[in-house]
């Protein structure tokens, strides 16, 4: 037998000269010694032994308690993430129904390898208020390679055509039907898959911010709400702030379309605050996000925790400047037959974004 696998195989052999407390058992022979045999030197040499012995064992105990604590941290967080979020039917029923169709009712073909796209909905009341209509929709795309992030803003007033529903605002298409005709609309309006669906309300973001110890947003333009006072530049906000924050309009230039520039201003603070070493390396604060940002999330019935924890994993080189913000085109605003004021569609434009997205080529998409 190879004598350095021998001795190899003894580190993890039980010394036999112990007792049951670890003690020297006493008395020498060959079944009794270290080293497998009778030391020359009366014992000195076998006592030198089984304190090296002892002090790998020790060594190994010492460098296995972090790789456990990893583990067992990494359980907990899956156990937290599992039990908060919550599964829903947001997408549209498979087949025909839920695929993209264009204005004479064709299917659009999509390719494959194109990146996936996550609709983000958010409100005020949260995902389970009758007849909502969405405060926030903000189309994610991620590209194949995860070299970057876009996230394009669709103002609430966009006026498009529903579904079995004729022309309206697009967060009514929310309030006709839920997410699932959201999507629908969104599909159609663009002529792409919306391969995931994740919903939240306000409270949560406002919770997800304290998570992380505030965040620091940039401001475009200055407002005051609620006590607090923005002035442009960079501000560092607490969830309460950042609350004000993102529901303000009426003092914005350009009303819902200044508050969608603000929400994604907030998106992007947080994410990148997230990503950040002293989130991800927090125990307590990356649990304290985790729980946050799960507690009142409800993501369609094809988005499971492990595609979740992959695509987090995924993008985590993300950097400052791989977020992209836009905006979906529109000319101007007006009004509907009804007498509610409007953004009335780009189409031109709309389609180009469109096909951006399901070529995978936003990078160069202006």
């Amino acid at each position: 037998m190879d004598s350095t696998r021998e001795r190899d195989a003894d580190l993890f052999e039980r010394d036999e000269t112990d007792g049951p407390d670890g003690a020297d058992g006493g008395s020498g022979g060959s079944g009794d010694d270290w080293d497998g045999g009778a030391a020359a030197d009366g014992g000195s040499g076998r006592r030198e032994k089984k304190r090296n012995r002892k002090v790998l064992v020790a060594a190994l105990v010492l460098l296995l308690v972090p790789v456990l604590a990893v583990g067992g941290y990494l359980a907990w967080l899956n156990h937290i993430v599992t039990n908060n979020v919550k599964q829903e039917l947001l997408l549209p029923d498979s087949g025909t129904d839920s695929q993209p169709t264009d204005k004479n009712g064709n299917v659009v073909a999509q390719p494959t390898g194109s990146g996936t796209n996550y609709l983000i909905i958010g409100n005020d009341a949260g995902p389970d208020r009758v007849g909502a209509r969405s405060d926030v929709m903000v189309l994610v795309h991620v590209p194949e390679d995860h070299s970057q992030v876009t996230l394009i803003h669709f103002p609430r007033d966009l006026y498009v055509s529903i579904p079995g529903k004729g022309k309206n605002k697009l967060n009514a298409a929310y309030a006709f039907g839920g997410a699932p005709l959201l999507v629908k609309t969104m599909q159609n309006m663009l002529g792409i898959r919306i391969d995931h669906v994740a919903m939240q309300g306000f409270e949560g973001f406002k919770a997800m911010t304290d998570a992380v110890g505030g965040v620091d947003v940039d401001v475009e333009e200055p407002s005051k709400d609620n006590g607090y006072d923005f002035t442009v530049g960079t501000m560092h906000m607490t969830g309460d702030m950042a609350l004000a924050f993102v529901r303000e309009r009426k003092q914005l230039s350009e009303g819902d379309i200044s508050r969608g520039r603000r929400q994604l201003a907030f998106i992007k603070a947080l994410m990148l605050k997230t990503l950040n070493k002293d989130v991800l390396l927090n125990p307590v604060r990356l649990s304290e996000f985790a729980d946050a940002a799960t507690k009142n999330l409800t993501v369609d019935q094809k988005l499971d925790v492990g595609t979740m924890r992959s695509e987090a994993f995924a993008l985590r080189d993300l950097r400052g400047g791989d977020i992209r913000f836009i905006t979906a085109p529109f000319t101007g605003f007006g009004t509907s037959p009804q007498g509610a004021s409007i953004d009335i569609v780009d189409e031109v434009k709309m389609a180009d974004l469109g096909e951006a997205i399901r070529n995978d080529e936003l990078a160069s998409y202006k």
